[in-house]
């Protein structure tokens, strides 16, 4: 079972690299030249956003894959997760919005559950700590104890 779960996890974080990489080269080069579809540039023109931002998102779409790759950064993967997740319903939705087609947006989809897929099958060295802690344990790191319950508290005579 946990060797299914490893595999799981490395397809799909491959994937989601994958389409980071191409897609942040492909928004440092405008996508003039793409190997499927429209060009990015007049995609992102049709969707009303302007083109600088294919700049910025090819810069950190490619920095997002790496850090999804390299071991360690937990923190930094948790930002890359959560950053890619919006960034793909973000683009569902702008094409729900323009009316674009259907394929673009399932596929939009298809990789923010991918993302999804490959956060929650990361195994525990990629983590922050446990995410449900139970029979008493603490993902505190610090050893901070919770507050007690107001009923622990002992009643003021008045």
């Amino acid at each position: 079972m946990m060797k299914m779960k490893v595999i799981g996890y490395w397809t799909t974080t491959a994937a989601v690299a994958g389409v980071l990489l191409v897609d942040g080269v492909g928004g440092l080069l405008h996508g003039r030249v793409m190997l499927v579809g429209k060009p990015l540039d007049e995609v992102m023109e049709r969707l009303g956003y302007p083109a600088y931002l294919l700049k910025i998102l090819g810069v950190w779409k490619p920095l997002g894959a790496i850090a999804l790759l390299v071991p360690g950064f937990p923190r930094l993967k948790e930002w890359t997760y959560a950053g890619t997740f919006i960034n793909m319903t973000g683009a569902a939705a702008s094409s729900v919005a323009c009316g674009d087609d259907v394929g673009n947006i399932i596929g939009a989809l298809i990789f923010a559950i991918l993302t999804v897929a490959s956060w929650a099958l990361r195994p525990q060295s990629r983590t922050l700590g446990v995410l449900f802690p139970g029979d008493g344990q603490s993902s505190n790191k610090r050893g901070i104890k919770p507050a007690r319950a107001c009923t622990d508290h002992p009643k003021k005579v008045a």
